[in-house]
C-alpha cells in the first residue's frame, strides 16, 4: 500500500508546554501508531509581506502545489511506461538525491543555498515555478523522443515479423520474379488469404482485361496469407488492383532496389541501437526529473504551510509543524483524530452536536474562509488547522 504524507502546523499554545518535542509527542498520541507516524518538520522563518500579499501567495502556492503533483505523476507514469510496470525497477529510479523518497521527506531540510529564506516569498514562488516548468519540459521532451523512436522501431519490427499482407517483401521477392523496365507489362504482388487461394487461382485471369494468362506464381506463404505474383498490361493495372481489393485480397506495393535487403537490416540495426540509447537517456532523465520535481514539491508545500500558518495564527511565528506518514487507507482515520482533538482552533467553522462533538463543517462558512485565503486550493476543504496531504505515485 502506498504511503501518504501530511504536513500539519499548529500554534504551540495548543500544547501544554509549547515545546517542539512535546508537540510531536502529543500529535503522536492523538494519531496513534496504528494510523501513522509523526516526525518533526523544520520550516525557516521566511520574509513576510503584507496581508494582501500573503493571501495572493496562498492562492499562487495552491496552484503551484497542484502543478507539482501533476508533474510528479507524469514523471512516474513515464517511468512506468518505459519500465513496463516493473515496481522494483521503478523504485530504483524514484530516488531523491540518490536516496529513497521517504528518506528525503523524513530528513527534509530547506535548501538555503538554492532558495534563500531571506528572499521575498513571491520571489521564491517564482523560482520554484520556473524550475518546475524546466523539469516538466525536459522530461516531456526526452520521453516524447523515446516514444517516437520506440514507435519507429515497432513499425520496422512489424515489417520483419508481420504477415505477408503487411511485412516487408524485400527479403522475400527475388528480382527474377518481376517484370522490370517494360513499357507495357508490370508485375503485381497480391496477398491472398489462405482460405481464398483456390478462388484466386481460378479467377485472377478474368478480374480485369489483359491479365497475362498463367502468369500467376506463388511466391511465399504463411499461416494466414499466400503471396502471388501476377503480370498484367499497365493500361489495366489500376482496374486489376481495384478488383483485387473488392475480393478482400491485398495488393502489395513493391519495387525492387539493389541492396534493399541489406539496407533494411542496417536501418533496423540503427533504430534498435538508437532506441536502446534513447531509452537509457529517458531513464536517466526520469530519475533526475523525479528527484527534482519531488524536491520542488516539498519546498512548495513547506512554503504553503508557512503562509497559511501566518494567515491563520498571526504573529509571532510560534507554530509547531510536523510530518505525518500514513497510508491512503489510514489517512482519513488520522485526520479524523486530529479534527476531534484540535477542532476548537476553528472556532465556529465546525458545527457540533449537543455533546460537543464535531459534525459536518458549515459549507457556507468554509467557502468564506477559502475566499479569505484560509484553507484555499482546489479540492482542499477548510480545516481547523493547517493541514496538507501529498501522495507520491
Amino acid at each position: 500500500m502506498s504511503s501518504k504524507y501530511a504536513l500539519i502546523s499548529l500554534p504551540r499554545s495548543a500544547f501544554d508546554s509549547g515545546s517542539r518535542d512535546e508537540a510531536i509527542s502529543s500529535l503522536s498520541a492523538t494519531i496513534t501508531a496504528d494510523n501513522g507516524t509523526v516526525l518533526p518538520f523544520a520550516i525557516p522563518d521566511f520574509k513576510i509581506g503584507t496581508l494582501d500579499l500573503l493571501v495572493q501567495q496562498a492562492d499562487d502556492l495552491a496552484k503551484l502545489d497542484a502543478a507539482c503533483q501533476s508533474v510528479v505523476a507524469k514523471v512516474a507514469d513515464s517511468l512506468r511506461t518505459v519500465l513496463n510496470n516493473d515496481e522494483d525497477r521503478m523504485a530504483s529510479y524514484k530516488m531523491v538525491n540518490d536516496k529513497p523518497t521517504d528518506h528525503y521527506l523524513r530528513n527534509f531540510s530547506w535548501n538555503k543555498m538554492r532558495y534563500r529564506a531571506d528572499k521575498p516569498i513571491a520571489e521564491l514562488i517564482s523560482t520554484l515555478q520556473k524550475e518546475l516548468n524546466t523539469v516538466d519540459n525536459d522530461v516531456k521532451s526526452k520521453f516524447n523522443q523515446y516514444n517516437t523512436v520506440k514507435t519507429n522501431l515497432a513499425a520496422l519490427q512489424r515489417r520483419q515479423t508481420g504477415t505477408l499482407a503487411t511485412k516487408s517483401l524485400t527479403p522475400i521477392v527475388k528480382p527474377s520474379l518481376l517484370v522490370q523496365d517494360s513499357e507495357y507489362l508490370e508485375t503485381h504482388l497480391i496477398a491472398v488469404p489462405t482460405n481464398a487461394k483456390k478462388d484466386f487461382i481460378k479467377s485472377y485471369e478474368t478480374l480485369a482485361p489483359m491479365v497475362v494468362p498463367r502468369s500467376s506464381v506463388e511466391v511465399d506463404h504463411d499461416d494466414e496469407f499466400t503471396l502471388f505474383a501476377v503480370v498484367t498490361f499497365k493500361k489495366h493495372s489500376a482496374e486489376f488492383v481495384h478488383k483485387c481489393r473488392e475480393q478482400k485480397w491485398t495488393p502489395r506495393q513493391y519495387k525492387y532496389v539493389e541492396g534493399g535487403r541489406e539496407e533494411e537490416q542496417r536501418e533496423l540495426d540503427r533504430v534498435t541501437n538508437e532506441e536502446r540509447k534513447v531509452c537509457g537517456e529517458a531513464l536517466r532523465m526520469g530519475r533526475t526529473g523525479w528527484s527534482e520535481s519531488v524536491m520542488i514539491w516539498v519546498h512548495v508545500l513547506t512554503l504553503r504551510v508557512f503562509v497559511e500558518a501566518v494567515l491563520r495564527y498571526g504573529l509571532p511565528l510560534d507554530y509547531a509543524t510536523a510530518l505525518i506518514k500514513t497510508t491512503s487507507k489510514l489517512a482519513p482515520k488520522a485526520k479524523a483524530a486530529l479534527d476531534s482533538k484540535y477542532s476548537y482552533l476553528g472556532g465556529n467553522a465546525f458545527g457540533r452536536d449537543k455533546h460537543g462533538r464535531v459534525t459536518k463543517d458549515d459549507a457556507a462558512l468554509s467557502s468564506e474562509m477559502a475566499a479569505a485565503g484560509l484553507g484555499t486550493g482546489e479540492g482542499h476543504e477548510y480545516t481547523a488547522f493547517v493541514y496538507y496531504e501529498a501522495e507520491f505515485p
